[in-house]
C-alpha cells in the first residue's frame, strides 16, 4: 500500500496546532512576527518558508532591515535591570513553568521540528527533550555556579539552524536563568516556527527574550557590535564566524564563536570491527548535519578492505525517507528511518558538486547510495534528499579535503605510518571532535596527545555532550569562552576583578583542567 502522511500529521493541521498555541506571534497565512521586548510585531517582508521534506510551503519569514533590529536591540536591554533584580528562586520558577509549558507542547514541537528541518519523529523529540532536560539540569545546579557573580546584560545570539531547541533556545534559557536578558536571531534557513513558538511560551512568564529575523550579513552590526550588547554567542560556519570575530571590536565583552572543522577517527591495529560498525550508523543521525559528526576517515593501508567492507556494510542498510509517513493506521510516525533530507534542494546540488570536484580530480566514490521509493510519498518532491557517498583518497584541492560537507558524505585517507594518521586527522587545524578506533593503548595516548579536536575518544565517538561537560574547540575551530556547564554561566557573568575566562581566544588558548585531564 502506497504511504501516506496522515490527517493530524500534514501540516496544514500541524500549522493550525501552532497557531492556536501562539496566537500572539503569527499574523495572517503564516507570517511570523518578531519579538522585541516583549512586543510582537514588525512582520517585514516575508521571505517563503518551504519545508525540505516535500516543497510544501510552510510560512513565511520577515526580513528586517538594520535599523529594527537595533530598535530590537535596545528593546530588549531595556528589560535587563528589572530581570537581573528578580531574585534567583523567582526565576528558577519562571524558567521552570516555561519548561513545563514546552512539555505540555512536546508532540506539536516534534511535529514542527519535522517539517521545517526534516527531522525524523525520533531524532526531533529528542531535540525537544535534550533541550528541556538540559535547561532543568542548570535549574537545579546554577545557584552554586552563581555565587559572586552578577549578570552581563544583554546577551545577544547568532545560531545554526540544525537544532534550534538544544543548541539555540537551550542557550538562552540558561543565560537568562542567569540574570540577562536575551535576544536572538531566528535562523534563516529552518528552525523559526520551533524557536517562534518556544520564545511565545517563554515570554508568558515574562521571561526576557527578544527574537528578530532577516539577514545575518546585515543585522549582524546590531546583534554583534550592538552598544547595548554585553555578550555575544554564535553557532555556525568557519566563513560567517572569522567575519563575525573580525566586527568584535571590543573583546572585553564576553563571546563565544563555535565553528566547524573537518571530525576526524583514525583507525590504527584495530580489530572491533562490530563495535564500530554501530558506532558509524549512529554517527548518521540528521544525515550528518551536526557540527560534531565524524566525516572523514584516515585509515591503516593494511586495514583499508576491512574498513571499507564495514563502512559500506552500514550504508547499504540505511533508510533514507519521508519523516512524516505514518505507520499503525496514521497514529504514529514511523521510526525506522536513520534519516530524512537535508535542510534544502541547495544543500543538495551543494554536496553533488563537492563529490564531482573530488572524483574529477582524481579521487574515488566507492559507494554511492539510492533512493528507495518505497520510503516515499507517491510523486512527491524529493529534491531535498541525498542518500550517503564515500569517498577514498580525494585529491588535496578537493573542497571535501579541507571542509566539513554537513551532510552525508565521508571521505576516506590512507596512511602508512602514525606521523601521516596525525596529519590528516588534524587537516583543518582544529576541530570539536575526534577519535582513534585502535587496540594498542599506547597508540590511542599519542594520537590524543598530539589531536586538535577539543573532545577525544578511544574506540568512542564524541558528541557535543549535555550539561556539566564542558564544550569548545581548539584552533580554528572556535574562538572565545569555552560552554557547558559552570564554563556557560562563567560565559554569561561577571565573577571577580581580574577573572580570566577558559576559552580559546587570540592571546592565550587555556583548556580547563578537567578536560586537560580527560
Amino acid at each position: 500500500m502506497a504511504l501516506q502522511v496522515a490527517e493530524q500529521h500534514r501540516w496544514d493541521s500541524v500549522s493550525r496546532r501552532l497557531r492556536a498555541a501562539a496566537p500572539e506571534a503569527f499574523a495572517d497565512e503564516g507570517v511570523l512576527l518578531n519579538c522585541a521586548g516583549g512586543v510582537w510585531g514588525q512582520p517585514g517582508n516575508g521571505r517563503p518558508l518551504v519545508s525540505p521534506v516535500d516543497g510544501t510551503p510552510i510560512g513565511r519569514l520577515p526580513m528586517l532591515d538594520l535599523a529594527a533590529a537595533r530598535g530590537a536591540v535596545a528593546a530588549g536591554a531595556a528589560e535587563f535591570e528589572a530581570w537581573a533584580k528578580t531574585p534567583l528562586d523567582v526565576r528558577v520558577a519562571k524558567v521552570r513553568k516555561w519548561l513545563a509549558a514546552m512539555k505540555a507542547e512536546r508532540e506539536l514541537l516534534g511535529l514542527v521540528l519535522s517539517w521545517e528541518l526534516g527531522k525524523t519523529a525520533a531524532s526531533a523529540l529528542n531535540s525537544v527533550d535534550r533541550c528541556i532536560s538540559g535547561v532543568e539540569w542548570y535549574c537545579d545546579q546554577v545557584g552554586p555556579m552563581l555565587d559572586g557573580r552578577t549578570p552581563v546584560g544583554l546577551v545577544s545570539n547568532i545560531a545554526s539552524w540544525n537544532y534550534p531547541l538544544s543548541v539555540l533556545v537551550h542557550a538562552c534559557a540558561v543565560q537568562a536563568l542567569c540574570g540577562n536578558s536575551v535576544i536572538a536571531k531566528t535562523p534563516t534557513d529552518g528552525g523559526s516556527l520551533s524557536i517562534t513558538l518556544s520564545v511565545a511560551l517563554a515570554r508568558r512568564e515574562g521571561i526576557p527574550i527578544s527574537l528578530i529575523s532577516g539577514s545575518g550579513g546585515q543585522l549582524s552590526e546590531a546583534l554583534v557590535r550592538g552598544e547595548h550588547v554585553g555578550a555575544f554567542s554564535f553557532v555556525g560556519g568557519k566563513s560567517t564566524g572569522r567575519d563575525i570575530a573580525r566586527r568584535l571590536v571590543d573583546k572585553n565583552k564576553p563571546y563565544m564563536l563555535e565553528m566547524e572543522g573537518v571530525n576526524a577517527l583514525g583507525v590504527w591495529n584495530f580489530s572491533d570491527w562490530a563495535k564500530l560498525a554501530g558506532q558509524l550508523k549512529k554517527g548518521f543521525e540528521y544525515g550528518k548535519q551536526r557540527c560534531t559528526a565524524y566525516v572523514r576517515f584516515v585509515v591503516q593501508r593494511d586495514l583499508l578492505p576491512k574498513f571499507l567492507e564495514t563502512h559500506m556494510g552500514v550504508l547499504k542498510g540505511l533508510r533514507i525517507g519521508n519523516p512524516l509517513v505514518s505507520v499503525d493506521g496514521g497514529k504514529t510516525l514511523r521510526s525506522d528511518l536513520d534519516f530524512g533530507p537535508l535542510i534544502n534542494e541547495k544543500k543538495v546540488e551543494e554536496l553533488h558538486s563537492h563529490i564531482a570536484e573530488a572524483t574529477h580530480g582524481g579521487g574515488l566514490e566507492v559507494y554511492r547510495g539510492e533512493l528507495d521509493d518505497s520510503l516515499f510519498v507517491p510523486g512527491q518532491d524529493r529534491s531535498g534528499y541525498l542518500a550517503p557517498s564515500l569517498l577514498v583518497n580525494i585529491p588535496r584541492r578537493a573542497f571535501l579535503y579541507h571542509n566539513e560537507p554537513f551532510g552525508p558524505v565521508d571521505t576516506v585517507i590512507v596512511v602508512d605510518t602514525l606521523d601521516q594518521l596525525l596529519d590528516e586527522m588534524n587537516v583543518s587545524n582544529g576541530n570539536l571532535v575526534g577519535s582513534i578506533a585502535t587496540d594498542q593503548p599506547e597508540v590511542a595516548s599519542r594520537v590524543a596527545a598530539d589531536s586538535r579536536a577539543f573532545k577525544f575518544g578511544t574506540n568512542l565517538m564524541r558528541s557535543r555532550g549535555d550539561r556539566e561537560e564542558p564544550f569548545g574547540g581548539k584552533g580554528a575551530s572556535w574562538e572565545g569562552c569555552f560552554v557547558g556547564g559552570k564554563y556557560l554561566v562563567q560565559a554569561v557573568t561577571r565573577g571577580p576583578a581580574g577573572e580570566r575566562r577558559y576559552g580559546n581566544f587570540e592571546e592565550y588558548s587555556q583548556l580547563p583542567e578537567e578536560v586537560r585531564a580527560k
